[in-house]
C-alpha cells in the first residue's frame, strides 16, 4: 500500500503541475503570438494529457492481485510508459513541423513581453523539482512509469531554457531564433521518446538484468553452505520485475526433507531482492551427474571466463569459492 500511496500521488503532482504550466504558457502565447512559448504550450497540455493516462495507469498497476492476476499488474507499468512515448513522439513532430513550417515561410514572431521570459524561467524550475521528484521516486519504486515522467522532465527543462533563449534573441531584433529555439525544444522532445522507448523494451521482451544483479542472485545461491555450485542461472524481466530460474548442486546424501530445506532457503534469500519476483530452484545431487561447469555463472561469479580442465569431472571447475 506504501509504494501505490506514494505513485498515485506523485501522478496527482506531475498532473497537477502540468495544468498551471499550460494554463499560464497558453494565456501568455495568445497575447505574444511567441511560437517558442507555443510550441512549451503544447509541451505542457500534451505532459498533461499523458500524465493522466500515467495516473490510470499506475492505478491499475496498484491493485492487489486477484484470481486472474495472481502477481497483481505491475506488468501494465511498461505498457503505460510506451503511451508517453506516443505522446512525447506526437509533441515533438508537431512542434518540429510548426517550426520549419515558420522558418521557411519567415513568419516568426518576436515578443516585446518580459511575460514571455518570466513563464518560461519559472517552467524550468519547475520541471526541474519534477524531474528530482519522479526520478527519486522511479529508483524508490522501482516504476519504469515514474522513471519515464523523469526523463520528460529532465528534457523539458532545457527545452523551456531553449525557448527562453530563442525569446530573449527575437526581443533583441533576432526573430528568427524564436521559431529556432522551437525546433531545438523539438528535437529535445523527441530524444525523450527514443530514451522511454529504449529503456522499457526490455521489460516487454523478457530482457536480462545487468550483470551485478545477475552476480548478487548466484552469490545468494552460493551463500548456502551445503549449495557447491550452480548453473543454468536464467533471471529475465516480466514486466518490471525479474523471474529466476537456476540449478543448484548438492551432495546426493541429503534426505529429501534437507533438500527441501536448503531449496526454500536459496528461493527466500534470492526473494529478498527488490527487483525479484518469482524464483525456481532446481537440486541437482552430485550422483546423477547433473553437476556441469556454466562459464556464464562464473563469470558473472568471478568475472572470468572459464572452462572445465578437470577431465571428467567439470564440477571441480565450478563457482564455489
Amino acid at each position: 500500500m506504501e509504494r501505490a500511496a506514494a505513485v498515485r500521488r506523485i501522478g496527482l503532482v506531475v498532473l497537477g503541475a502540468n495544468v498551471v504550466l499550460a494554463a499560464a504558457k497558453g494565456w501568455v502565447w495568445l497575447d505574444t503570438g511567441s511560437l517558442a512559448v507555443g510550441s512549451e504550450a503544447v509541451n505542457s497540455l500534451i505532459d498533461a494529457a499523458y500524465a493522466t493516462v500515467v495516473l490510470a495507469g499506475l492505478y491499475l498497476t496498484t491493485q492487489p492481485p486477484d484470481s486472474q492476476h495472481p502477481h497483481g499488474h505491475e506488468r501494465i507499468e511498461p505498457f503505460v510508459a510506451l503511451a508517453i512515448a506516443l505522446a512525447i513522439f506526437l509533441t515533438g513532430g508537431t512542434i518540429l513541423w510548426d517550426s520549419v513550417t515558420a522558418i521557411v515561410s519567415g513568419a516568426a514572431t518576436a515578443t516585446e513581453s518580459p511575460a514571455a521570459l518570466v513563464v518560461l524561467a519559472a517552467a524550468a524550475a519547475v520541471k526541474f523539482g519534477l524531474y528530482r521528484y519522479c526520478l527519486a521516486a522511479g529508483r524508490t519504486h522501482d516504476s519504469p512509469a515514474l522513471t519515464a515522467t523523469a526523463l520528460d522532465n529532465r528534457n523539458d527543462i532545457l527545452t523551456a531554457s531553449a525557448a527562453f533563449v530563442g525569446v530573449l534573441g527575437a526581443r533583441f531584433g533576432f526573430p528568427i531564433l524564436d521559431p529556432l529555439a522551437a525546433a531545438v525544444v523539438s528535437v529535445g522532445i523527441l530524444f525523450t521518446g527514443v530514451e522511454v522507448v529504449r529503456d522499457n523494451v526490455p521489460y516487454l521482451i523478457g530482457g536480462a538484468p545487468s550483470d551485478e544483479l545477475q552476480s548478487t542472485i548466484i552469490r545468494r545461491a552460493l551463500a548456502h553452505p551445503d549449495v557447491e555450485g550452480a548453473h543454468d542461472v536464467i533471471a529475465h524481466y516480466v514486466g518490471p520485475e525479474i523471474d529466476v530460474s537456476l540449478h543448484i548442486e548438492v551432495e546426493g546424501d541429503r534426505t529429501l526433507s534437507e533438500a527441501h530445506d536448503i531449496e526454500s532457503a536459496v528461493v527466500a534469500s534470492i526473494r529478498t531482492l527488490d527487483a525479484v519476483d518469482d524464483v525456481f530452484v532446481h537440486v541437482d545431487p552430485k550422483e546423477l551427474g547433473e553437476w556441469k561447469a556454466d562459464p556464464e555463472t562464473d563469470r558473472l561469479v568471478h568475472g572470468r571466463d572459464t572452462r572445465p580442465t578437470n577431465g571428467d569431472d567439470p564440477a571441480a571447475d565450478g563457482v564455489r569459492e
